[in-house]
Order: structure tokens, then sequence, then C-alpha cells
């Protein structure tokens, strides 16, 4: 069995403020940034929680961050606004650009906001959970590296291209899913990798295009979409709507920019809020309490409602702390030197 290292969430968040300081982050980055690598180790989203300090550290160390960004806001029109992020992580981004999103939604039913220039390393769900806690139906997109195949091919074009979705429900937590486009995060193939294990056919190709289970041959040759032609689809519409549509790189272009450094990628997120009351004005409770009978219909048969796991984890990480991989946490401790 693996060792591991037993933690408190406040001590989680130390680390990170710890190993983003000593990599040189600015402040105003450094406490969005560990937030969100807070939020995937308390709701055991381990690819998604801790071990993202280690991509931090090797896409700061590349020079692909700008320690000291100012994310920039431009204010577009009345449903509309951008966020650049000079170079910086989308974190600090997205939280200048929440309130404003919020607003404009609020006053026009629905509203965009589109992240320009940003490093993005973590999952979306932070964010579309965020705003569905003010009561907001959100979703989410973001290209990534060209390192997935589409259907039928056997070179990368698509980043893993995740799309998120949040519905707010009275009385209890969002419903929430974030998922790839491809088959599998690529953050699970690496720590499949790290472990030496071996992963499933249909998360990956070799390098000559040949189906593997070798999670390093996955890495250098190209990973899969999930549900074949649907998944390919879904994803090249996430590199139209947050490349294209808001003035932002495509995943090739992002991996050209990269220029084989293997940072994480930078470019385009695009998020929609939507306002239930500004569709149904009175009748909006009573369409959202209309909305869980779908709730129930799901858990009602058995059936597993996405993001409950996430929050009996979160449960259990707010009353006992999280165990880590006691080789992953060395790994990290050694960025400090």
């Amino acid at each position: 069995m693996e060792d591991t290292v037993a933690l408190s969430l406040d001590e989680v968040r130390a680390l990170a403020h710890r190993v983003l300081a000593q990599l040189g982050l600015s402040e105003r980055q450094i406490g969005p940034v560990a937030e969100t690598i807070v939020a995937g180790e308390r709701d055991e989203c381990g690819a998604h929680g801790i071990y993202r300090l280690l991509s931090c550290a090797h896409t700061i160390k590349a020079g692909k961050v700008v320690l000291d960004a100012e994310a920039v806001v431009h204010d577009m029109a009345p449903a509309l606004v951008r966020v650049d992020g000079g170079g910086g992580y989308a974190q600090l981004a997205f939280d200048l650009g929440r309130p404003i999103l919020s607003e404009k939604a609020r006053n026009c039913g629905i509203a965009a906001l589109g992240l320009n220039n940003c490093v993005h390393f973590a999952a979306l769900w932070p964010e579309v959970e965020a705003l569905a806690e003010e009561g907001f139906v959100a979703l989410a997109f973001t290209p990534s590296h060209a390192w997935v195949a589409p259907a039928g091919g056997t070179r990368p074009l698509f980043g893993t291209n995740p799309i998120a979705f949040a519905w707010p429900r009275p009385g209890t937590s969002p419903f929430v899913f974030d998922f790839a486009t491809s088959a599998v995060a690529r953050g699970e193939i690496e720590l499949h990798r790290r472990a030496d294990k071996p992963i499933p056919l249909g998360w990956g190709l070799d390098p000559e295009g040949n189906p593997t289970t070798d999670a390093t041959a996955a890495l250098a040759g190209s990973m899969l979409t999930f549900g074949g032609h649907k998944g390919s689809a879904l994803s090249a519409m996430v590199e139209l709507i947050a490349g294209p549509l808001i003035g932002d790189m495509t995943s090739v272009e992002s991996i050209a920019a990269d220029d084989g450094a293997n940072a994480s990628p930078l470019g385009g997120e695009l998020i929609i809020a939507i306002d239930p009351k500004s569709f149904l004005g009175a009748a909006a409770a009573e369409h959202l309490a209309r909305a869980e009978q779908i709730f129930d219909g799901i858990t009602g048969q058995g059936a597993r409602l996405p993001s409950l796991r996430r929050y009996e984890a979160r449960a259990r990480s707010l009353a006992n702390g999280v165990r880590v991989s006691k080789k992953l946490y060395d790994d990290i401790l050694a960025q400090l030197g």
C-alpha cells in the first residue's frame, strides 16, 4: 500500500502558498491559485489537487507565466465582458471578471465573460459552482494544448477541451458537472505514469497511432476523445467558442507557443451565466422546484448524480482533512529547495 501523509485543509493551503511564493508568483495571484488547488484536494479530485503544484512549478520555471501579471477588464457591451489575464493564471482573471459577469447577467438575463491570454491548469467546476451559488445557471469552456486526436485520426489536434455546467438548487449544493471531451483528463494519465500503472485501452494512442496501455507512450502520442465522433464534435465546438470566437488561441496554436516547454496551456476561456429569475420572474422558484424532479428521478433509481461524490468527499475532508501520497508530498517539498 502506498505511504500517505495526513494534512488538514489549512495545511494544504499553507503548502500551496509556500510553494507558489517560493516560485516567485505575485501575492495577488497566489490566493486564487491556491484556493483552486485546495478545492481539488478537498473534493478528492487528485489530478486537480496539490499535484498541480508540480505543473505550476514546471510552467513557472519554464518562463511561461507572467509572475506579476496585472489582469485588465474590458467592458465590451451590456452583456459582454472580457478580461485580459496578461499572461498570468486564469484564476486571477476570473476573480476580477466574475462580479461584472454577475451584474451583467442580472441586468440582461444572460451574459458572457471571455478570459484571454491566461494560463490554465485546473478544473472548471470551481468557477461554475461559484456562479451557481449566486443563483445562476453557468457554463464554461476552454481549449488547452493539442494533445487529442479527432475521432478517426491519429495526430493531436484538439485539447482536452473541458465543458463545465452548473445548476442552482434550492436548499442544497448546485448540480455540477465538469468533464474533458477527451476520454480522460491528461492529469489522470500523468498520475498513472507516476505510479507506473497501465492505462485502460481507449485512453490514448502511441506515437505510431496504435492503441496503447502505456501511459508514457500515450503522453508522447495522442489522447482520444470520449464517445468517438460525439466527443470529437464537442471538442471542436470548444475550440471554436473559446478560441476564435473570443479572439484567442486554438489548442494547436497554444502548443506551438509552448515551443516544447511542456508547460500549462495559454489561451482563452468562455464563461456564460444565465439568470433564471430574468427568464421566469416570480415563477422562478416554482420552475426550479420542478427541476428537482429530474434529480430525484436520477437518484431514485439508484443512478449517480454528478457532483454528489465531490460533495460527499468535501464533507469528509472538512471533517477529517485529507491524505496525500508521500512521494507526491516529498516531490512538492523539493520545490522549496
